[in-house]
């Protein structure tokens, strides 16, 4: 016999999870949230928000250390406190996480905490879904629970390089990377995503050698080339080794000697992607391993429940369906976020959240257009965008000056950047022949990832890029710096 009965049960407290459960008992619902370790998740603890604390850190020493002559500053003697460096950004995970607690008590939603497993779904009228939860997997039943229905917000685990599985202190992932007791002298990333050059960025600023792998022909292989290619500019010159073609063969990890004080270390072999020429080994203090992620759901459902899942996600109808309801394949449980797949996207699981909360309780809700969101890399220079990329446009068949027309616009002639120390980067937007249509935009360099937001306004609502140029844009902003690009689309750029 079950302890407790909830309307909705939510596993997972991080940004869809969280957010599923408060919207939940905003509408009413009775609702509980069931997390293993910290409310906020990897994004809040391990990942979006502590990671721009460290990043802001860099942005700071290197201003200062590599720029502070151009702007009257004598820094001589600069130095930095690594366990500061890490500390404060382990604060700012505290205070969010505290943020949450509160919210949840604000809302009424009851927090359990420990690991579930669903042991049964929906059977109909009267016979709920089951769930447990344990002290560890598999472990000590704490409770035992009934619900109408289970949300499933489990997230994402990464994926380990087949010849080198993690160890927590060589061979590390991005939680591993935040928290480093001392800074490694030499580092190589394994992948040119937005996780891998956002660590390249923040280790090369404090001064560790960084190599980069990436097995694609550019970083950030999903942005657009010509983004990538500044980017990729900018990382040489901050002294970046980038490797882009390239794959790992094998990672031989070195034990430290007690002894001889001699830490642990690696070497890391690798060769052209393409045919396996030009091998190299590269020595390294750590190897920072950011090849992906897969859904996080091993030992949620009892063996009974064969839950059907598509790539090591959990498979819901969500992608090309009108009305998505984001339910598994068993009856009364659903899944949003990372559990389901791409975009691993902190916003797009909380906005999933929320239109499967919505619909569970006989919402209108608009739901999400997979084809309009946001991307956000927060390196130096940040990179952002929306919407197809040229080559995406190429691949459907579309010919530039034909089916479409490409606006650009560098920084380095933009005003505010110029005064900001900041002209490095550039607008791209790319509209439709003749009717000005945006169908994508493209933005590298200072404040691009706030910049993005109007692109995403202006394709929501069908604006064109006659509507853009039409709407006053503040001097000086770098919002002109859109204005611009927009006006570069009918030919019509004026400071450029």
């Amino acid at each position: 016999m079950a302890d407790t009965h909830f309307d909705l049960i939510v596993i997972g407290g991080g940004p869809g999870g969280y957010v599923g459960a408060i919207r939940a008992a905003q509408l009413g619902m009775k609702t509980a949230c069931i997390e293993r370790d910290r409310l906020g998740g990897v994004c809040l603890n391990w990942g979006c928000i502590p990671t721009k604390a460290l990043l802001r850190n860099a942005e700071l020493y290197t201003e200062v250390a590599k720029h502070g002559a151009d702007w009257g500053i004598e820094a001589d003697g600069l130095s930095f406190k690594w366990d500061q460096v890490i500390g404060r950004s382990r604060g700012v995970a505290d205070t969010l996480n505290k943020g949450i607690g509160f919210l949840f008590k604000k809302n009424g939603i009851t927090h359990l905490d420990g690991h579930a497993r669903i042991t049964k779904g929906a059977g109909g009228p009267n016979q709920p879904c089951e769930v447990v939860v344990m002290d560890k997997p598999g472990g000590t039943i704490r409770q035992s629970l009934t619900a109408d229905r289970i949300l499933i917000a489990t997230g994402a685990e990464p994926r380990e390089l087949p010849s080198a599985p993690f160890d927590g202190q060589v061979v590390i992932a991005a939680k591993e990377a935040m928290t480093l007791p001392t800074r490694p002298e030499r580092l190589v990333i394994v992948g040119g995503g937005a996780i891998g050059v956002e660590f390249a960025y923040f280790y090369n600023a404090f001064g560790t050698q960084v190599t980069i792998v990436e097995m694609l022909d550019h970083l950030l292989p999903i942005e657009d080339a010509d983004i990538a290619k500044v980017l990729e500019r900018e990382f040489k010159k901050s002294k970046i080794s980038v490797k882009t073609g390239y794959t790992v063969n094998a990672v031989d990890v070195k034990k430290g000697s007690g002894k001889s004080k001699k830490p642990a270390s690696a070497s890391v072999a690798i060769s052209k992607a393409s045919d396996g020429s030009k091998s190299e080994t590269i020595e390294a203090d750590a190897v920072l391993v950011a090849i992906g992620v897969r859904g996080r759901f091993d030992g949620l459902f009892a063996d009974s429940l064969n839950v059907e899942t598509v790539k090591d996600h959990i498979k819901v109808n969500y992608i090309d369906v009108d009305n998505p309801t984001y339910a598994t394949s068993v009856p009364g449980v659903y899944a949003i976020g990372d559990v389901i797949g791409p975009p691993w996207l902190a916003h797009v699981a909380s906005e999933e959240a929320v239109a499967c909360v919505e619909r569970m309780a006989g919402h209108e809700c608009l739901g999400i257009d997979y084809t309009l969101i946001p991307g956000c890399t927060y390196c130096h220079p940040q990179v952002a965008s929306i919407g197809r990329n040229e080559q995406k446009l190429k691949d459907a068949g579309l010919s530039k000056g034909t089916d479409y027309e490409v606006g650009s616009y560098q920084l380095k002639a933009h005003g505010k950047a110029i005064a900001a120390g900041a002209n490095v980067g550039m607008v791209k937007v790319l509209t439709a022949i003749p009717n000005g249509e945006i169908l994508g935009a493209h933005i590298i360099g200072d404040q691009a990832t706030e910049l993005i937001s109007e692109f995403g306004l202006a394709m929501h609502l069908e604006a064109t890029i006659d509507d853009v140029i039409n709407t006053l844009h503040a001097h000086p902003t770098m919002y002109e710096a859109n204005h611009e690009a927009a006006l570069a689309a009918r030919g019509r750029l004026i400071h450029g």
